[in-house]
C-alpha cells in the first residue's frame, strides 16, 4: 500500500481523476474541490499561502483560508509549522491525509466488485426478472452497494418484490430503505421482523410475507 501512495505522489496527475469521482464520498464541497486540485497542482507539499492561491484562482483571500481550514478539518490535508531551508518557520500543505483516504476509497472498491463478480448479482436479478436489465438498472443496483446495502438485504428485497409480484427496482428501492428507516440491516434482521409480524397475526394462518410498504 506504501508504494501506491508513493505512485500516487510522484504522479499527482492522477489524483484529479479520483477526486471527482469520489469528492462526494470524501466530505468536500466543490469549492473545496477546487482548492484541493490546485494545491496537487503545486505538489504533495506546498508553503501555505492563501493569498498566492487567491491571485490563481480569483478567489477572496479569507474564503481561501476558509476552506483551506475546512479541509484540514476534514482531514483532508494537514497543516504543520516547519523550519525552511534557511531556517525559519513557515507554515506548510501537505496532501499526505488525501493519499491515504484515496487509496482506501480504491481498496473498498476493489472489494466491493470481487463481491459483487463472485456473487453475480446482475446475473439473479436478470434471472428472477427474467430479462436483460438495463445499463441504468445496473446504475441503480451499484447504487445501493455504494450506500452501504448489504449483498444479502438487496437479495432479500428482491425475493420481497417478485413474492408480491413487483418487477421494479423502485419497488426493491422503496423496501430497502424501509428496512433502514426501521434499522434492519442484515436478512436475519428481516426474519426477525416477519416472525414478530406472523406473532402478532396469530388468528391469520400461512403468512410468511407481507407489504412492507403498506405495514403500519
Amino acid at each position: 500500500m506504501e508504494e501506491v501512495e508513493n505512485l500516487l505522489r510522484e504522479r499527482p496527475i492522477v489524483l484529479p481523476r479520483y477526486l471527482f469521482n469520489y469528492y462526494f464520498r470524501l466530505g468536500i464541497t466543490s469549492e473545496e474541490l477546487i482548492i484541493l486540485i490546485l494545491i496537487i497542482d503545486k505538489g504533495n507539499k506546498i508553503i501555505y499561502n492563501p493569498e498566492d492561491i487567491s491571485l490563481s484562482i480569483g478567489m477572496d483571500k479569507y474564503k481561501v483560508m476558509e476552506l483551506l481550514n475546512n479541509l484540514n478539518e476534514k482531514k483532508i490535508i494537514s497543516i504543520s509549522v516547519e523550519k525552511n531551508s534557511d531556517g525559519k518557520r513557515e507554515e506548510y500543505i501537505s496532501l499526505d491525509l488525501l493519499y491515504k483516504k484515496i487509496m482506501g476509497i480504491i481498496l473498498d472498491n476493489n472489494n466491493e466488485e470481487k463481491t459483487l463478480d463472485n456473487s453475480d448479482i446482475y446475473s439473479i436479478f436478470e434471472k428472477e426478472f427474467g430479462r436483460t436489465i438495463s445499463p441504468m438498472e445496473c446504475e441503480i443496483i451499484k447504487g445501493w452497494i455504494d450506500d452501504k446495502f448489504s449483498f444479502e438485504l438487496i437479495l432479500e428485497g428482491l425475493k420481497e418484490a417478485i413474492y408480491n409480484g413487483a418487477n421494479s427496482l423502485r419497488y426493491i428501492e422503496k423496501i430497502l430503505y424501509d428496512w433502514r428507516k426501521k434499522g434492519y440491516k442484515t436478512k436475519e434482521d428481516v426474519i426477525n421482523a416477519k416472525t414478530k409480524y406472523r406473532e402478532s397475526k396469530k388468528d391469520v394462518k400461512d403468512i410468511f410475507h407481507y407489504d412492507w410498504l403498506n405495514d403500519d
